[in-house]
């Protein structure tokens, strides 16, 4: 990439496979083709308008239309005919934004979720998960004691875990229970020692060592929890304190997680560069059964530009697509940068407080400036509405120097931007990937305790962009949450949080749309949109089977269904065929490890 993208056209990308019978022709049920092109459409809903059937041949889609011409022209002595006994075909998902590698990580320490993906509820039970993660094969190569997924405002009393809770896990060894969004976490007091944090420790920039007996000079004794540039360092030493053997099954483990759920494409977004170099030996070694999108670190990619090497195209399953930015934290976790204070804030905080920024002005401009300079595409973190407005100056800034082009920077999670930054969205071709299943996850949460009533309903706002007839996507940030395509397309249909209020009706969208934002929009958002994203001649086959039509089922069943099959390149990774994990070369393992979500 060199002045933004430059996609496949219809016809460049091809008019299906060459002559012969094709492989397998689906029929006998719903066909969502998505068809039409990235933005803001009807998808018609009445069945008898979709196409009867598809056929594939090497991997591409070589017919769409009646089932009577695709057997005419298309079957032949060696063609499986697929019946979808009712069930429904729609292109592979697209992930516009998650860390593979994170999940792998997810799916290997000890869980600490909270219902309805977990079990915790209170601090009792993450000690004792920590404990038997400590007492098993992994936990007993690893230095520290680590587990993933507690959430405060679910936990009774709505309290982290602290320095002594975590002590009653190990005295012996550190110990790190990282909180749900990945930006904080705790220590217990031998993990707070070999950090070397201390009552003479100054809280980072961009970051907060939580206090308890603040008594104690000169900046009081750590309770243990950390936020944001002072969690980092303790979740970096705490994954890479994982045995390398562990730690090198990451991406196997993640990318067997995102194809249940019917992913075709996935994306690591937050790589440092030794982690890009990692995942090509694991590509260089076998071609990777999903597509795999990488974007380093901004701060890691400028220091070694060289070493990027992004592209449009893939290398076994894998390109490295650009960087990401990080400009502010967690709303759930009340440390993203907002415009107005939050409702209540956290500790002893001031009524006037607004979280914080990640990075100066002038480091995130350079920062934006380098990518538009590189032809890196630009994906930012922004939560807070001032991190929007932060990343709204960068760009307006960077785009006067550099010209405007066909860039598809990405705003990613955007939970409170306001109406009229999605407005500078659209003017200035920013592409905003909503966090949408945060109505779920943390709606009542918002609405209660972090923004108030007002300011919560528009969390997510899609309504704004379609509206204005944007593309923009969703995703699932995993492992922040489980890589659920089904969760990412009920919550944005039906807005429902934990205790079944619908939070924004306004906001909400149909099945159609919600449909698109991880097929189509989310092809266009990689620039990728020429051969991915729905189903049409000459596209990649990658699809997915569901057990019901999301665009036709009531918003509140789309939650029920459930992926039956995913089909890569007319190949099926799930439910998968053979056990054969990506070997893992020499070395590798070394640093695959991720963080920032």
């Amino acid at each position: 990439m060199s002045e933004g993208f430059a996609p496949e056209t219809d016809a460049e990308a091809g008019t299906g496979a060459g002559s012969g019978p094709a492989e397998v022709i689906f029929h006998g049920g719903e066909i969502e083709t998505v068809a039409g092109g990235p933005g803001p459409r009807e998808i018609v809903g009445e069945v008898g308008a979709r196409p009867e059937a598809v056929a594939v041949k090497d991997g591409r889609i070589a017919f769409v239309g009646d089932l009577d011409e695709a057997l005419a022209q298309w079957r032949g002595p060696t063609t499986r005919l697929y019946d979808l006994a009712g069930r429904a075909l729609l292109p592979g998902f697209v992930d516009p934004h998650g860390h593979v590698v994170g999940t792998g990580l997810q799916e290997t320490i000890a869980d600490l979720l909270p219902e309805p993906d977990g079990d915790v509820g209170d601090i009792d039970t993450i000690v004792r998960k920590l404990r038997r993660f400590a007492d098993g094969e992994v936990g007993r190569r690893s230095e520290w004691i680590v587990g993933f997924g507690y959430d405060d405002a679910l936990l009774d009393g709505e309290s982290h875990p602290t320095r002594e809770d975590l002590d009653r896990v190990s005295m012996e060894r550190p110990v790190l229970a990282i909180h749900q969004s990945f930006h904080l976490g705790a220590v217990n007091s031998k993990g707070l020692e070999v950090l070397e944090y201390s009552a003479a420790t100054k809280d980072p920039k961009g970051g907060r060592i939580r206090r308890g007996d603040e008594s104690v000079l000169p900046f009081g004794e750590p309770d243990g929890v950390l936020e944001e540039t002072a969690f980092f360092p303790a979740s970096g030493r705490a994954i890479m304190g994982i045995a390398e053997q562990d730690r090198a099954r990451f991406l196997d483990k993640g990318l067997k997680a995102a194809a249940s759920y019917g992913f075709t494409t996935v994306q690591e977004g937050a790589a440092e560069l030794a982690v890009l170099g990692d995942l090509r030996a694991l590509a260089a070694a076998k071609a990777l059964p999903l597509d795999v999108v990488v974007y380093v670190k901004a701060a890691d990619a400028i220091k070694a530009p060289h070493l990027v090497e992004a592209s449009a195209e893939y290398l076994n399953g894998l390109r490295a697509a650009g960087i990401k930015l990080h400009l502010d934290g967690s709303p759930q976790g009340r440390t993203a940068w907002l415009r107005k204070p939050y409702k209540t804030p956290p500790g002893d905080l001031g009524d006037d407080y607004c979280g914080y920024p990640t990075l100066e002005e002038e480091v995130a401009l350079d920062q934006v400036r380098a990518g538009f300079a590189h032809g890196w595409q630009v994906i930012a973190h922004v939560n807070g509405d001032e991190a929007i407005a932060q990343l709204i100056r960068c760009v307006q800034t960077a785009t006067k120097e550099a010209r405007p082009a066909d860039r598809r920077t990405v705003g990613i999670h955007c939970q409170t931007a306001g109406e009229d930054q999605i407005e500078e969205f659209r003017r200035l071709g920013i592409i905003p990937s909503f966090f949408s299943m945060h109505t779920f996850y943390w709606g009542d949460w918002y609405y209660e305790t972090v923004l108030g009533e007002e300011r919560a309903v528009d969390i997510s706002p899609a309504g704004w962009a379609l509206a204005r007839g944007m593309v923009y996507t969703s995703h699932h940030d995993a492992p922040v949450a489980r890589p659920s395509s089904l969760a990412i397309l009920s919550s944005q249909v039906t807005r429902k949080t934990r205790r079944g209020m619908t939070l924004g009706k306004h906001q909400c969208v149909s099945g159609a749309d919600a449909v698109r934002s991880i097929t189509i929009n989310a092809a266009y958002q990689y620039g990728e949109e020429g051969d991915k994203g729905s189903i049409e001649v000459g596209k990649l086959a990658d699809l997915v089977v569901l057990s019901a039509n999301p665009v036709t089922v009531p918003g509140e069943a789309i939650a029920e269904i459930t992926v039956e099959e995913t089909i890569k390149a007319g190949r099926t990774v799930f439910p998968p065929v053979e056990e054969t994990p990506v070997p893992v070369p020499p070395g590798v393992g070394a640093k695959l490890f991720t963080h920032h979500c």
